[in-house]
């Protein structure tokens, strides 16, 4: 079992619950807690400002924000705010969005490599305390820089992780970022060509896999009766398997059983179409892609994604019980 193990958090809690629950992992020797923003639900700085107030140790991480709806100064000025908050103990983690939801926001996510790479570049000289001049294809800024008057003028120790899917973004997270956040809803041996896609990216800036942090999002059902876990499982997969497509599409799920379950879920889905469709959610798909079971059986599954590359899990709660996840996995 690694010494490293995390919380992320998302929107099925009361917000002032995930305070206490970061005060908890805290306690039980947790590294991080990671706040998700995905759906249109829970933006991730609110969060992450109050986990980081109530907290001494544990780092912050957003798990992931979207490059396309934040200013890049702004996007910049934020994590400088949040390290003011909890200095050295934040975690920029960092995604491209998806489709359908960016496109009905009215986000066009074209050319989402080019993107990514002029955001990862202008935020982490900015967080650098450099003067910035950049004109590229989506960031223009003209002798910007972070206007600290009153307060720590050093560069900030904020590491900025990737949140990659496909295979493109994801070498190019080897070579550009500080990490990648492996995805969830994903088999163990997903890592493989992962981790040798990360290593090819490494290698162009000379780096090794090493180098390369690579926490994953592991979603974790927990409970004393085995089948309750597995319950709790099925309900959240058959939400993600009809709204996020590429979380799908990685998942190896058959389409035909995603297309039964987009024909019963809304959007947003209601608990009622949510409970109508979870039995459509093979057993065997939620022992194959999440850590549902016993405690016992939770631990074990998330070792064979340690085995298989992942460096830190980020463990995703589902169900009701979240401080006995926590204790399953404590640290102390």
């Amino acid at each position: 079992m690694t010494e490293r193990v995390a919380l992320y958090l998302q929107d099925s809690h009361d917000l002032r619950d995930g305070l206490d629950y970061a005060r908890y992992a805290e306690a039980k020797g947790f590294e991080a807690v990671w706040q998700a923003e995905s759906r249109l639900v829970r933006d991730a700085i609110v969060p992450m400002a109050a986990y980081a107030a109530v907290t001494e140790r544990i780092k912050v991480g957003s798990g992931v924000i979207n490059n396309w709806t934040r200013n890049i100064g702004l996007l910049a000025a934020t994590f400088l705010t949040l390290d003011d908050l909890a200095p050295n103990r934040v975690i920029c983690g960092i995604g491209a969005w998806w489709d359908p939801l960016a496109a009905n926001v009215g986000i066009e996510r074209r050319k989402p490599l080019t993107a990514m790479r002029e955001t990862v570049e202008v935020l982490r000289r900015l967080l650098n305390m450099e003067r910035v001049t950049f004109h590229g294809e989506f960031h223009h800024v003209d002798g910007i820089e972070l206007d600290v008057v009153h307060g720590r003028r050093e560069p900030r120790n904020v590491p900025i992780l990737i949140g990659a899917t496909g295979d493109k973004m994801m070498e190019m997270t080897g070579e550009i970022a500080d990490g990648c956040v492996m995805n969830y809803c994903v088999p163990p041996e997903y890592n493989d060509k992962a981790l040798e896609l990360l290593e090819a990216g490494a290698r162009k800036a000379g780096k090794s896999l090493d180098d390369i942090d690579r926490p994953q999002l592991i979603v974790c059902s927990v409970d004393h009766d085995h089948d309750k876990a597995i319950e709790y499982s099925k309900m959240l997969l058959c939400q993600y398997m009809a709204q996020q497509p590429h979380i799908a599409k990685a998942s190896g799920v058959s389409s035909d059983v995603v297309a039964e379950i987009q024909s019963i879920l809304g959007w947003p889905a209601t608990k009622e179409q949510i409970n109508k469709a979870k039995h459509l959610v093979p057993t065997e798909l939620v022992l194959h892609i999440t850590a549902s079971g016993t405690p016992d059986e939770a631990r074990a599954k998330v070792d064979e994604y340690i085995r298989r590359g992942c460096t830190c899990p980020i463990l995703y709660p589902v169900g009701g019980d979240f401080k006995l996840l926590i204790d399953t996995f404590a640290q102390k």
